[in-house]
């Protein structure tokens, strides 16, 4: 990795470690690098925006760390601990959740049968206890979007940001501390792409670090603290979102041209 200072938040006496570092990760299939040698890096309270065209390796990555794919080569660190993440049930105990672009919301309940699905509450008499549900329900949306008042309707009936906004609920209700959010903003309207957009800044004063995938350009800029770019596999580079325009990361995406602002990775053009 390059040193930090260069690239990423300055190191903190309450974060002297990266919330997630992936040094020198290359996985295969059949004999194609889907990737190759990639090194990404995410802090608490920051996020981090993965681009690049389809096939570009980001997803792959990202799979990696969500416990979808196991990877080849290559390390993966959690507050700076070695973390051996086999399947998505180990990376849930490491506070790691995936945020698809389907959402997977079970339309035909509420929200709070949305946030414990699978992982139900209780009475002493072996009853669902709704009660407990749906308080903790409202507290955490709360948290997340003040103006959410649809508790007792079916989730098919939101909006598209108020679907993302029981499908974060749902991620955050049991500690994550790191989201993996594929194109939220995907088919939204400029009115909800607004709403995820808070809840996005909402997450990030919380201290919760995120991977976002989109192809959005004007998103990455608007919530992305830092951008990671990937071509053939390979990083090509990245930058915080300050530090470059969006016509630098645009071509740092087609050409793999890196800009001044940028650190080059081992995907970036050759300069002869």
């Amino acid at each position: 990795m390059t040193d930090i200072p260069n690239t990423t938040q300055a190191p903190s006496a309450t974060h002297p470690h990266p919330l997630v570092e992936m040094k020198n990760i290359s996985i295969s299939f059949g004999g194609i690098h889907a990737v190759d040698d990639a090194s990404v890096d995410l802090y608490p309270g920051e996020v981090v925006a993965l681009l690049g065209h389809n096939g570009a390796g980001k997803s792959t990555l990202i799979k990696v760390l969500s416990g979808a794919y196991r990877r080849d080569e290559g390390d993966i660190l959690i507050n700076g601990e070695p973390a051996e993440i086999r399947n998505p049930r180990d990376a849930k105990k490491f506070g790691i959740e995936t945020i698809y672009q389907t959402l997977a919301v079970a339309d035909n309940v509420d929200a709070a049968a949305n946030l414990y699905l699978g992982r139900e509450l209780r009475t002493k008499w072996g009853t669902l206890d709704d009660v407990a549900m749906e308080a903790s329900t409202r507290e955490v949306m709360g948290r997340l979007n003040p103006n959410f008042r649809r508790f007792k309707e079916p989730v098919k009936a939101l909006s598209g940001g108020q679907r993302q906004s029981v499908a974060i609920a749902r991620a955050i209700l049991f500690d994550a501390r790191i989201l993996i959010m594929d194109e939220p903003t995907a088919a939204l309207g400029p009115q909800e792409t607004a709403q995820v957009g808070d809840l996005i800044k909402q997450l990030k004063r919380e201290g919760i670090g995120i991977f976002l995938i989109s192809h959005d350009i004007h998103d990455v800029f608007d919530l992305a603290d830092r951008v990671f770019v990937m071509k053939n596999g390979k990083v090509v580079g990245h930058a915080r979102t300050g530090d470059v325009t969006k016509d630098e990361v645009l071509g740092m995406i087609i050409l793999g041209k890196v800009p001044p602002g940028a650190v080059p990775g081992p995907g970036a053009m050759k300069v002869a």
